[in-house]
């Protein structure tokens, strides 16, 4: 079957030609002409006296969208310049669908699916079959989307994208590997308060979201032993359906073979008999504000999250926010200036409103502090919140934050695949294709008056949760000191224990 115009013999071939051909002659030029004169050094301008030209227009390469007729959508989009051939497939899935007596089975079934073999290859077999040919095919499954993908030299696509398929559409789910998986799970839950970091970002979430939301929940040991392999494949079969699925190939393809090839391996997929997972989203509302400490007595610094329950990217803020994020961030902006250069009360910090495609996101800052300066630290970050709600960012400010964004804006674009991606979760997620380019117009469009109003209807103080994992006694002043008004909560993160 012919999968590229040439063979990649002919190719490789005429790129060592070329290349020999320019060195040669560079070489004989050299011993023609001898060494060149050293260059004449010229003044280096001043960083304001630099310009550049301006960025190209972004285009989205050519790409073909169908349907099968069990339901499976198709992109496909050719891209020659290496003999190279990526994929995925995007499953209406997620941990926020599976059962809460049962959290961990989500993540569990997204390994299992590759890790477990299929009905005709073992998993050895399987990891040998890539192994052998420099290919990569991966599973997972996140909290509001599952994927599988591969990777693979085009000479070998016909192969590697069948074992793709009997991947996706005939796991076995081996035993074995399913103890396995648990295992690493059991080994995560007894390591999961060694890193301080780690504590503060998900007792945070759980804050923000509640500890019973799905966007919150932590796989516990009584959770873990409540999975089955009957539940990993009853969420698989409602999980992993054709009709549900997004499947994208980029790559240096012929595309007549790719379609057909797609129609062989697919083509004939159908849905399991069992329900599909439903589509019915967990509402989202902010659980609780205030000021919590985790003690941590062998912690000499204190990490911090200041934050609460954010917006989507289909916000029409989401542009202004944007900006906004710039002017706070960064070497240039507000909070480094202020709480690392010039008052030394951290070495990182930061703040960002984060949305989400389809749920609320979070407004999040934060960052690391010494004991001694927790509670300056967290005074200075909500002095510099406050003065993004009350006064309007200067016009120097706004527009290096537009110039910061906009600049950034070419590497959502920096390959093929990443287009691609990008297309595909629009779609996923029910947004316009055009999406990216509509919040680079919002971006340009971006006023000091409009950056001052998201402020203000975005960022809410009476809303904040203010999160502390630290050592307690060496936090001097206290947490209390930061209002008269303050109670601090204690928040006890010790593991629970296996029931009997």
């Amino acid at each position: 079957m012919q999968w590229f115009r040439q063979s990649g013999q002919q190719r490789q071939r005429r790129r060592w030609l070329s290349a020999l051909g320019l060195g040669f002659g560079a070489l004989m030029l050299a011993l023609g002409l001898g060494w060149p004169a050293p260059a004449i050094a010229t003044t280096a301008l001043h960083y304001d006296e630099l310009t550049f030209p301006p960025l190209g227009e972004i285009e989205i390469p050519e790409f073909e969208r169908y349907q099968l007729d069990n339901g499976l959508v198709v992109y496909l989009m050719e891209d020659h310049e290496l003999p190279l051939v990526q994929g995925s497939a995007t499953f209406s899935t997620g941990s926020r669908f599976e059962p809460v007596g049962k959290v961990g089975l989500a993540s569990i079934l997204g390994d299992a699916i590759r890790l477990g073999g299929t009905q005709t290859h073992s998993p050895d077999d399987v990891n040998q079959l890539l192994e052998q040919r420099a290919a990569s095919v991966e599973t997972e499954v996140g909290d509001t989307t599952g994927s599988a993908s591969f990777n693979v030299l085009t000479e070998d696509l016909p192969e590697v994208f069948t074992l793709f398929a009997d991947v996706i559409r005939n796991p076995a789910f081996d035993a074995d590997r399913i103890d396995f998986l648990k295992n690493q799970n059991r080994g995560a839950i007894a390591r999961r308060n060694d890193d301080p970091d780690d504590i503060t970002r998900r007792e945070f979430r759980k804050l923000v979201y509640g500890t019973e939301s799905p966007y919150a929940r932590t796989i516990e040991y009584d959770t873990l032993d409540a999975i089955s392999r009957d539940d990993i494949l009853a969420f698989y079969q409602a999980s992993i359906r054709p009709e549900r699925t997004i499947l994208g190939i980029v790559g240096d393809f012929d595309p007549e073979a790719m379609k057909s090839l797609i129609e062989e391996l697919f083509g004939d997929w159908q849905p399991a008999a069992s329900d599909a997972v439903t589509f019915d989203l967990p509402e989202v509302a902010q659980a609780q504000a205030g000021v919590f400490l985790v003690d941590q007595p062998q912690l000499t610094q204190s990490s911090v999250q200041i934050g609460h329950l954010g917006g989507q990217l289909s916000s029409p803020d989401h542009g202004n926010m944007a900006v906004l994020n710039e002017v706070l961030n960064g070497f240039g902006g507000r909070l480094f200036n202020e709480l690392r250069s010039r008052q030394g009360l951290a070495y990182v910090v930061y703040a960002f409103w984060a949305p989400r495609y389809d749920y609320p996101g979070t407004f999040i800052g934060g960052g690391q502090t010494s004991s001694e300066t927790t509670v300056p630290f967290i005074q200075a970050f909500l002095s510099e919140l406050e003065k993004v709600r009350t006064a309007p960012v200067s016009a120097a400010e706004l527009q290096f934050a537009k110039d910061a964004v906009l600049n950034s804006f070419v590497f959502n674009f920096q390959s093929p695949e990443q287009t691609l991606s990008r297309l595909i979760r629009y779609e996923y997620y029910d947004y316009p294709s055009d999406f990216v380019f509509r919040f680079q117009q919002d971006v340009e469009n971006a006023t000091i008056e409009g950056v001052l109003r998201a402020a203000q209807e975005n960022l809410k103080p009476e809303q904040l949760v203010t999160l502390v994992v630290g050592n307690e006694a060496e936090i001097e002043p206290p947490l209390s000191a930061l209002g008269p008004d303050v109670t601090v909560t204690q928040i006890d993160v010790s593991i629970p224990e296996p029931s009997a």
